[in-house]
């Protein structure tokens, strides 16, 4: 199948697979930065965005399918590749199999996860995205207040206050309404797990890129990821959830351009400036307060949907 895709700037091509619920706007806070550089592609995976969902089964295996496939159609075997999330996890998996890319930057990979890990991220996520589709009547306003995104954003960004109110309402709106959703995140926690690369197998560069406060794959998990593709050199994102292109937009350019231009480079080169400072803390009590509010409103809103059903 084809999809849907936009395509952005000129020089060597540039994949970008956004994450589960997520679209190519996903991307928004770095894709020009990129694209005065490369020749940007980034593509809304089967189920997402303007691209309809599988016929048949939505997994890690049938999406890395449709990757290849739609690369094969455009003439992009070999294209350098970044992913974030689900996205992550799919290029390492394409970069497993050989042949389909180049240069591979993996941010935050899922799919690591192990023991208690997998039913907190199940049903926490499938618990938040209910909230989120039940909140979509006013989830413009509740998006576009940095106390709204406070509430809305904390597993998934370390500043979600910080967190662009555009790309907040984007992204709010792509979980809400991809028909893939569900699926996929059954098949992340409790589908097959990823399948090792023996080291010396993936012949181009790997990085996997961790945020050292990431909520949703916790940071201990990269033991496993490099375990499992010892190829890959780890770098780690400080002040940063699961998002880096959220929380550090500069930095993550940096790192998606020194990987894919196969030149050397040292962490503290990527780092460069000293991270953004965050805002000051909201009181304690008050996100508890204001969460519990938000929650029980969601709850409420639910409750009165099945009713109106009824």
């Amino acid at each position: 199948m084809d999809l849907h895709f936009v395509r952005r700037g000129t020089g060597r091509p540039l994949l970008l697979v956004h994450g589960i619920g997520g679209s190519w706007r996903s991307w928004n806070t770095i894709i020009d930065a990129l694209a005065a550089e490369r020749d940007v592609i980034a593509v809304d995976l089967p189920g997402h965005g303007e691209t309809p969902q599988l016929a048949g089964e939505n997994s890690i295996a049938t999406l890395a399918d449709a990757v290849t496939d739609f690369l094969t159609q455009h003439g992009l075997l070999g294209i350098d590749a970044v992913g974030s999330s689900m996205g992550a996890r799919l290029v390492l998996e394409l970069a497993r199999r050989g042949g389909v890319l180049g240069a591979v930057v993996s941010l935050d990979p899922g799919g690591f996860w192990q023991g208690w890990q997998i039913p907190f991220f199940y049903h926490s996520v499938d618990v938040s995205v209910k909230l989120v589709k039940a909140l979509q009547p006013v989830m413009p306003a509740l998006a576009g207040s940095a106390v709204g995104r406070t509430l809305l954003l904390p597993q998934f960004s370390a500043r979600p206050w910080a967190v662009d109110a555009q790309q907040a309402r984007d992204e709010m709106h792509s979980f809400a309404h991809s028909p893939a959703f569900d699926e996929l995140l059954d098949q992340l926690a409790h589908g097959q797990v990823q399948q090792p690369a023996p080291q010396g197998s993936i012949p181009g560069p790997l990085v996997i890129g961790w945020g050292r406060h990431d909520r949703v794959c916790w940071p201990s998990q990269a033991k496993l990821a490099l375990a499992k593709f010892p190829d890959a050199r780890l770098y780690w994102f400080e002040h940063c959830g699961h998002f880096p292109q959220w929380d550090q937009p500069a930095e993550t350019t940096r790192l998606i351009l020194a990987v894919t231009s196969r030149q050397p480079f040292t962490d503290a080169a990527i780092a460069q400036a000293k991270p953004a400072k965050a805002a000051p803390a909201w009181p304690t009590a008050a996100v508890v307060g204001a969460a519990l509010a938000l929650v029980a409103g969601g709850i409420w809103l639910l409750a009165s949907r099945r009713k109106g059903r009824q």
